[in-house]
C-alpha cells in the first residue's frame, strides 16, 4: 500500500508543476484575443500568488480537520476547475475571477504535500519528487505548444491541462483512505499545537527559517526571470542565443535534484544544504566573471544545481527542526514566505534594471546567497542549543 501512495503523491507534484508555467507560454497567444496590454499578466500572476499564500497559511488548519489525502484531492480539484475556468474566459475580468480557486488550490495542497513527505519519508523522495515538480512545469508549455502549433487556440491548451488534473482528482479521491495506513518516518507522537501565526513566529530559528526561504525562491525566480535579459543587454549576447542559456538554469536544478535524491540519505540534509550554497557560490561567481561565454554557460548550469537541494532539504528538516507538532504549521508558513519571495523579488530588481542597471544582477544573487548562509547558519547555532538543552 506503501509504494501505491508514493506513486500517488509522486503523480501529485507532476500535478502541481503543470499549471505552473503555462500562463507563461500561453499570455502572447492570449493577449491579443482578450484586447488587454501585455503587462497585465503580471496581475494575473500576482492575485494567483496572493491566494496561495493565503492558502499556505491556513493549510494547518485545513489540514487537520479534513487531512492530507481529501485536501490534496480538493485542490487539485479547485486548480482543475480554474484551469476550466481560464479555457472558457472571454474577457479579463473572467481570469481574474478565476485566479482565486486558482491560488487557493495551489498553495494548500503544496503544504500539505510537502509536510507529509518530510514526516512519512526519507530525504531522497524530497528531492526526487521535486524534480518531478519540475517535469509537470515542463509538460505544461509543451502541451500548450502542442496545441498552438496544431491550429488550436490557447483554450485548448488549458482544457488538456485541466483535463489531465481532472482524472488526478478522479484518482486521489479514491486513494484517500492510503493516506492514514502509513507510519510516520519520526518517532515522536503528533500532538496538537497552536496554530496562531504569531505562536509559529516565537519558535527559535522560525523566524531566520522563514527569511531564508524568502530568500530562496527570490534568488531561485529572479535567475530564471532576468537571465536573458542580462545575457543580452549586459553580457551582449543574441537573444535565441541567450534563451536557450537560460534555460541551463532549469535544466540543472531538474538535474540537481535527481542527483541530489542519491546523495540526500548518506550526507543529510544540513550538509546537502551547505552543498548546495557552496556549488551556487561557485556558479554566481562565474556569472560576475567577464571571461567568455563559456563562463556564463558554466554559471548558469552551476547556479540551478547549486539550488538544487536547497529547497527540499529545508523542507525535509522541518519536523526534525521544529517537533512533529509544529513542522504542518510551519511548513505553512515557510511556503507562504517562499510564495512571497518568489513574488515580490523579480519586480523589484526590474526596477533596479530600469533605473539602477541591470548588470547588478549577479550581485543580488551575491546579496541574497550571503543572507541566505547567515540566516540558515543562525537557525542551525538556535535549534543545537535547544535540543542540548532539552537532552541535559
Amino acid at each position: 500500500m506503501v509504494s501505491i501512495l508514493l506513486v500517488v503523491i509522486y503523480v501529485a507534484f507532476i500535478s502541481l508543476g503543470l499549471p505552473d508555467s503555462i500562463l507563461g507560454s500561453a499570455w502572447p497567444s492570449m493577449y491579443k484575443t482578450l484586447q488587454v496590454p501585455i503587462a497585465s499578466v503580471g496581475i494575473l500572476s500576482m492575485m494567483i500568488a496572493a491566494g496561495t499564500i493565503v492558502s499556505s497559511l491556513f493549510s494547518v488548519r485545513v489540514v487537520r480537520r479534513l487531512g492530507t489525502g481529501l485536501v490534496t484531492a480538493i485542490s487539485v480539484g479547485l486548480t482543475a476547475l480554474a484551469l476550466f475556468g481560464f479555457s472558457i474566459s472571454g474577457s479579463f475580468l473572467a481570469l481574474c475571477l478565476w485566479c482565486i480557486p486558482y491560488g487557493l488550490g495551489a498553495g494548500s495542497v503544496d503544504a500539505a504535500l510537502n509536510h507529509y513527505v518530510a514526516l512519512h519519508y526519507e530525504s531522497r523522495h524530497m528531492n526526487w519528487l521535486h524534480c518531478f515538480w519540475g517535469v509537470g512545469a515542463s509538460l505544461g508549455p509543451g502541451i500548450m505548444g502542442f496545441c498552438l502549433t496544431h491550429g488550436l487556440r490557447w483554450n485548448s491548451g488549458y482544457q488538456a491541462v485541466g483535463g489531465l488534473q481532472a482524472l488526478l482528482v478522479l484518482g486521489l479521491f479514491l486513494c484517500v483512505p492510503l493516506w492514514n495506513r502509513h507510519k510516520p518516518r519520526t518517532q515522536q507522537a503528533e500532538q496538537p499545537a497552536s496554530t496562531r501565526m504569531l505562536d509559529g513566529l516565537r519558535v527559535p530559528g522560525a523566524w531566520q527559517t522563514l527569511l531564508a526561504f524568502f530568500c530562496y525562491c527570490g534568488l531561485e525566480t529572479t535567475t530564471g526571470l532576468w537571465a536573458s535579459s542580462y545575457l543580452v543587454l549586459d553580457r551582449g549576447f543574441a537573444r535565441d542565443a541567450a534563451a536557450s542559456m537560460a534555460s541551463l538554469f532549469y535544466l540543472g536544478i531538474t538535474g540537481g535534484r535527481l542527483l541530489s535524491g542519491f546523495l540526500s540519505t548518506r550526507l543529510g540534509d544540513r550538509r546537502m544544504v551547505r552543498l548546495g550554497f557552496a556549488v551556487l557560490g561557485g556558479g554566481v561567481l562565474l556569472l560576475l566573471v567577464r571571461w567568455s561565454g563559456w563562463s556564463m554557460y558554466a554559471g548558469l548550469i552551476l547556479t540551478g544545481l547549486g539550488c538544487a537541494p536547497i529547497f527540499p532539504s529545508l523542507l525535509h528538516q522541518t519536523p526534525d527542526s521544529f517537533g512533529v507538532e509544529r513542522s504542518q504549521m510551519l511548513m505553512g508558513m515557510q511556503m507562504a514566505s517562499a510564495y512571497t519571495g518568489s513574488t515580490l523579488m523579480p519586480p523589484l530588481f526590474g526596477l533596479v534594471a530600469q533605473f539602477v542597471s541591470i548588470s547588478l544582477y549577479p550581485w543580488l544573487l551575491v546579496i541574497l546567497l550571503l543572507t541566505m548562509i547567515g540566516l540558515t547558519e543562525r537557525a542551525t547555532r538556535i535549534l543545537s542549543v535547544q535540543q542540548s538543552a532539552a537532552q541535559a
